[in-house]
């Protein structure tokens, strides 16, 4: 699919007729208390607004709908608060069994993850027992309203999320050096590799899978651009009969399964030889498990990122939850947030630099 297809309904690359739907679903927002520009939170800004109108065919009443729910889920489980104070053991262990981002990108600017399915199991013993000592955010939020807070394992998944759109995407929008530098990166590249599995390995993930595909169609609409699906077995099609009937229809059409001839010309063909995997037919030394390792251009954006871990070790880079902070009249800088040893976290990693 050509860079002006894959753009299309983006922020620069909208036809009239969405512009209008855009301006109108601003207004409604605002009239809502929803989208107040410079005093929302951060990341929902115009470009997160059109993903809830692209997730919804700019159906205005159903984006305004479908982002009503996803403020009040927001709310209701204090998600800022959440992503802040999460443990950062825990956040690890998460991420030992989620997708991880390589720290490279795709021809369109678009973060690359990788999911190594195979992984889950050794991965999932220690993910659990994690994720069952996690305090919850305070039951009462600060106006005196209850909260429900989502039991551990689905708080660390959202935890991840909130990287993706805290962390992740606000810093590879800042790079200028792509097709489009002026349409904010709003979603993401995944290589899923499935080789290894067993057909009842599959099935015994169903709960698993469903649950993050789920969450991130429901309050992280159109944050997924394309999923390259990879070591699928002879017995596939059953599975992929399941899947069709696990994920909604707009998950399903952006996958694609690739043979193994298919793998290297498909993938280099999306993004660079140098940042795709030596595993996938590429020349990155990166492996499934290690920590980003960020391409030249985003390095120069946050230098000295990769420094510390938050505990004075130097050379590695920063565990635990981060987020982008942009306040008007300086610097946005990146902030690391998280527990560490019972303690609150709240360390400057990183001071962003013009490219």
């Amino acid at each position: 699919m050509a860079a002006h297809e894959q753009l299309a309904g983006h922020l620069g690359h909208l036809s009239p007729e969405q512009e209008t739907k855009l301006s109108e679903f601003k207004t409604v927002c605002t009239k809502e208390g929803l989208w107040v520009p410079g005093k929302t939170r951060t990341s929902l800004d115009e470009a997160a607004l059109l993903r809830f109108l692209r997730a919804r065919k700019f159906e205005v009443p159903d984006a305004l709908k479908q982002l009503q729910e996803t403020e009040t889920w927001r709310a209701t489980n204090r998600m800022d608060e959440l992503y802040d104070t999460l443990d950062v053991v825990a956040y690890e262990d998460a991420r030992k069994v989620y997708h991880q981002w390589t720290g490279r990108r795709d021809l369109l600017g678009r973060p690359v993850y990788v999911y190594e399915i195979s992984h889950l199991k050794n991965n999932m013993s220690a993910f659990e027992s994690s994720s069952k000592i996690l305090k919850s955010p305070s039951s009462t939020a600060s106006d005196g309203a209850p909260t429900q807070p989502i039991p551990g394992k689905l708080r660390v998944l959202c935890g991840l999320y909130e990287n993706m759109s805290e962390f992740v995407l606000p810093l590879c929008s800042a790079v200028p050096s792509r097709p489009s530098p002026h349409t904010p990166i709003t979603s993401t590249a995944h290589i899923v590799d499935v080789s290894g599995v067993g057909l009842m390995g599959f099935w015994n993930l169903k709960n698993h899978m469903q649950a993050a595909s789920a969450l991130a169609t429901a309050h992280y609409p159109e944050t997924l651009s394309q999923i390259y699906l990879l070591g699928t077995p002879s017995f596939f099609p059953t599975v992929w009969g399941w899947i069709k009937r696990w994920f909604d229809p707009g998950t399903t059409s952006k996958i694609h399964i690739l043979s193994q001839a298919e793998m290297g010309p498909t993938l280099r063909a999306m993004m660079r030889p140098e940042d795709l995997p030596k595993k996938y037919g590429g020349e990155l030394e990166w492996e499934y498990g290690m920590y980003p390792s960020l391409d030249t251009e985003l390095g120069k954006v946050v230098p000295g990122l990769k420094m510390g871990d938050g505990k004075g070790k130097d050379g590695e880079w920063v565990k635990g939850p981060l987020r982008w902070v942009a306040e008007e009249g300086d610097k946005p800088k990146v902030v690391a947030k998280g527990f560490v040893g019972g303690k609150q976290r709240d360390e400057v990693v990183a001071v962003v630099e013009p490219v």
